[in-house]
């Protein structure tokens, strides 16, 4: 039978055409359905956050700020678009484990004791755990667990250093730093 039908239309073309369109369209749905629910994470993660903040009122708005620098950071880096999704949901929830940070703790004035120090240290553990449980194409337990460790090793909570440390966290710790400089009573 051909492309052409008995009148010597091309109607082999017309179905391709017809074919083509329809994809499109599912196409452009599948991307709508997908911002959708990027948009229902990220305010499911931002939730997260605001919870750890009703705990310490010296740290309310910090995610938040956090993954607005963060995001500011890697944009001007030029990473692409997905990696700055990730650094920006990671941002909104990397201190999600506070929630098993004593309050007395996480508000106190003043200098920690080394046994106050070693619990707040174990919050990106406990950040790492409670994101792992969410399926997601980024690795935000991974970022959330990596967010507090520098550079040159000195960070914590498992004293990885260089490029041992996903650029994400980098970015994070880059961002967690700048806000957290004059706002927390114990310091950064």
């Amino acid at each position: 039978r051909g492309i052409f039908d008995e009148k010597g239309n091309l109607i082999e073309i017309q179905s391709i055409g017809r074919d083509i369109t329809d994809l499109y369209l599912t196409r452009e749905r599948l991307d709508s359905t997908i911002e959708k629910l990027k948009n229902s994470f990220a305010r499911a993660v931002e939730m997260a956050g605001k919870i750890i903040e009703v705990r310490d009122p010296f740290t309310a708005g910090h995610q938040r700020r956090v993954a607005r620098i963060a995001k500011e950071i890697a944009t001007t880096l030029g990473l692409p678009e997905n990696e700055v999704t990730a650094i920006e949901l990671a941002a909104l929830a990397h201190d999600v484990g506070k929630i098993h940070v004593p309050s007395e703790i996480l508000s106190k004035p003043g200098v920690l004791q080394p046994t106050e120090w070693s619990i707040i240290r174990q919050h990106p553990v406990y950040s790492a755990e409670i994101l792992k449980t969410l399926e997601t194409p980024w690795e935000l337990a991974e970022i959330a667990l990596q967010h507090h460790e520098r550079y040159d090793g000195s960070g914590y909570p498992q004293r990885l250093s260089g490029e041992e440390i996903r650029v994400e966290a980098r970015v994070i710790s880059v961002a967690d730093m700048i806000e957290a400089n004059g706002t927390r009573p114990h310091g950064p």
